[in-house]
């Protein structure tokens, strides 16, 4: 569950993207986008809140997407491959980190195009054992792929931002989460922020089958779908495609595993 913008709350069983936390007015929690960014709090956890009006992103030309990066490319790339992807190498997350989170400095332009543009901050709870600008090129990569919220996705490190995505340990994670019970196994949208799990940000989900590399994708995508104000929704039935909303880190009810809002874009699909 991966258990803008106007805060919205939402855990995920990672169940992206786009119910997870960061700081906003007061609203009830919910989920879903519109001309101007619309944060609701909603959770990935619960039952269904009252959804906002949705975020209309402007059609994205049809690219290959960015290709994740290969073992080569970074220090924590493994050898495993699952899926016809490299998947990371584990690695081991402690229960709690500092309590601290780090902003990760500098910025990531967004895409040419005609889109809106959403300004975000990635930052990275101090003591977990990630590469804090991998992860940030990860998260920009995840959310400005042609498959993804049809967004331009702006990292900066200041200033006014739409959304916050926040790597967090389990501890930290059920802390930001409140009042919502993420029980240290999901992520979730929750004031503002995108509060991914780093357990599960290492591990996956089962639904995923070892396919780490795309679990990650749809965290982001998922959590950061509950910033532009997209609600949880149900498995179209068995064998199908799963939508993005689904909180697959729970379960895939019967759907097919899939980390994109709109997959069709692109040439490659799980399952």
């Amino acid at each position: 569950m991966t258990p803008a913008v106007t805060p919205a709350v939402i855990p995920t069983m990672s169940q992206p993207a786009v119910t997870t936390a960061t700081s906003q007015p007061t609203t009830t929690p919910h989920v879903t986008s519109a001309p101007q960014i619309a944060i609701t709090p909603q959770a990935t956890i619960t039952s269904q809140p009252a959804v906002t009006p949705r975020m209309t992103a402007a059609p994205q030309p049809t690219t290959a997407p960015t290709p994740p990066p290969g073992p080569e490319a970074g220090t924590r790339q493994a050898r495993l491959f699952t899926n016809g992807r490299w998947q990371p190498e584990k690695v081991r997350v402690p229960r709690s980190g500092s309590g601290r989170y780090r902003v990760v400095p500098g910025q990531a332009r967004p895409p040419r195009g005609k889109g809106k543009v959403v300004r975000y901050i990635v930052e990275v709870e101090r003591g977990l054992p990630f590469d804090r600008e991998e992860f940030a090129l990860q998260v920009h990569r995840i959310l400005n792929d042609p498959r993804g919220w049809g967004f331009r996705f702006h990292r900066v490190s200041r200033g006014p931002v739409d959304i916050r995505v926040s790597l967090s340990s389990p501890a930290m994670t059920d802390r930001r989460c409140l009042p919502l019970r993420t029980l240290g196994l999901l992520s979730c949208w929750n004031g503002g922020r995108a509060v991914i799990n780093a357990m599960r940000w290492n591990e996956g989900a089962p639904g995923y089958r070892g396919d780490v590399a795309s679990y990650r994708e749809y965290v982001i995508s998922h959590e950061v779908g509950h910033g532009l104000g997209h609600g949880h929704v149900s498995c179209p039935g068995r064998g199908r495609r799963a939508p993005v909303m689904l909180q697959q880190t729970k379960s895939l009810h019967g759907c097919r595993p899939n980390p994109w809002p709109f997959p069709e874009r692109g040439p490659r699909a799980l399952g």
